[in-house]
């Protein structure tokens, strides 16, 4: 959906963070069943917006895609209540719904990218090839079709970039009170404490960032 091939790249890079630290905290030793969900369908969306960067990435089908993230933002809402941890059970589904609107806004794009692409008459075998509408901008292939969309995809644009940049300046704070000196007793290398929890948070300001940019190139 990128015509322009230095934004691909870039977005590609950026996904490709988060890609890794999903990947890496799903197949770590020790991890609960849960975590290692959550890492996957994080890695999962990652791969599958880095590759919708790419003219390849159209010949995806949607179907899959679609059933995949609403899925996952079901798995979201249903699974925090019994992983609170610290925090209360009304807490945790807090904690877990920048995570649902990551999902739902991924089906949402994906499903509205494939609609666009068979009203224009260029969508074939389920996937979303050759989509480019004539009104699409120099760095995009393609737009959506219709101001309800535009408008959805304006709004998911916006909720997105203040949660990357929420979550962005988590990490930075957290970041910054890390005592180098003290790492190691504090057990900062561990999963989602210190050092890793500062990663953690960075990984998800990349993704929703990364995804921001991706829902205006289609307004």
């Amino acid at each position: 959906m990128i015509a322009a091939t230095g934004l691909r790249w870039i977005l590609t890079l950026l996904f490709a963070v988060p890609v890794g630290y999903g990947v890496w905290r799903a197949v770590l030793p020790g991890a609960r069943v849960a975590e290692r969900v959550d890492h996957a369908l994080h890695a999962a969306m990652g791969v599958l917006m880095a590759a919708m960067a790419w003219p390849w990435g159209m010949d995806l089908s949607a179907a899959p895609q679609v059933v995949l993230f609403s899925a996952g933002a079901l798995w979201f809402v249903a699974a925090a209540p019994f992983r609170a941890g610290d925090r209360s059970r009304s807490g945790a589904v807090l904690a877990a719904w920048p995570h649902v609107v990551m999902m739902g806004a991924m089906a949402w794009m994906v499903a509205a990218m494939d609609s666009s692409g068979a009203m224009a008459g260029h969508a074939g075998g389920g996937g979303m090839h050759d989509m480019h509408m004539p009104g699409a901008s120099g760095l995009a292939a393609m737009s959506l079709s219709g101001t309800g969309p535009r408008l959805v995809a304006g709004l998911l644009a916006a909720v997105l970039a203040v949660m990357g940049v929420a979550w962005l300046a988590r990490a930075l704070d957290r970041a910054r009170v890390l005592d180098p000196a003290t790492r190691p007793a504090e057990g900062a290398a561990s999963p989602g404490g210190g050092a890793s929890g500062s990663l953690a948070l960075g990984c998800h300001a990349a993704m929703a960032l990364g995804m921001a940019v991706m829902f205006v190139l289609l307004v």
